[in-house]
């Protein structure tokens, strides 16, 4: 898995949110569409498309989008 393919994947899963503002260093929780439901869809999402568990709490522990592909990838 690569940090490309990865926010290529989490961008799909916001409706309202250009792409373009949705990078690495990009802080998940200040964006404006960012909620609990969308949390889930991306644990989803990472078991679906990379199978590897996400957990609640290492959501709550991450800041950007680096850290949860960081903290996928040490899986």
């Amino acid at each position: 898995m690569n940090i490309n393919k990865f926010i290529e994947k989490i961008a799909e899963q916001f409706e309202e949110t250009d792409s373009s503002e949705i990078g690495p260093d990009t802080k998940f929780r200040e964006l404006d569409e960012w909620s609990s439901m969308l949390a889930l869809i991306v644990i989803a999402m990472a078991d679906e498309e990379f199978d590897k568990e996400l957990t609640g709490s290492e959501i709550r522990n991450s800041e950007t989008f680096q850290d949860l592909f960081n903290v996928l990838n040490e899986k």
